[in-house]
């Protein structure tokens, strides 16, 4: 198989298409809590920070703490969305989703030749062991 027709093979699965969507509707998923932070939270945390610095400049010698501490919240905020949603939400409802029951079986096994029988069967048909 050319590496032409692989390529292809590989394409055509739906599992491509199903990546794609995931890394556009992250990407934005991001976007909207890296607005959050940036908006809501960081302003919170100018509080607890000394006065007159953004938290961005916020630094100890050369080391650029504040975006550190930026990027650490960002991380924290979409680990504990996606913990919620998916973990919690989407879980809870794959839980009440249960199957319904499986049937019983219309069948059983003789006990002596292990060949499979009618349930109503009270005699074996292969070798005719009471049931």
């Amino acid at each position: 198989m050319s590496l032409m027709q692989e390529f292809k093979a590989f394409v055509a699965k739906g599992n491509i298409v199903d990546l794609a969507v995931a890394v556009v509707v992250g990407g934005a998923f991001g976007k909207i809590v890296t607005a959050f932070v940036d908006g809501i939270v960081m302003p919170l945390v100018t509080y607890v920070l000394p006065a007159n610095i953004k938290w961005e400049e916020w630094a100890l010698g050369k080391f650029r703490v504040g975006m550190v501490l930026g990027a650490t919240i960002n991380f924290l905020i979409i680990a504990l969305v996606v913990f919620l949603v998916l973990v919690k939400v989407v879980g809870g409802l794959m839980k009440k989703k249960e199957e319904a029951p499986a049937p019983e079986p219309e069948t059983k096994t003789c006990p002596r030749c292990l060949e499979t029988v009618p349930k109503a069967a009270t005699r074996c048909k292969f070798c005719t062991t009471d049931l």
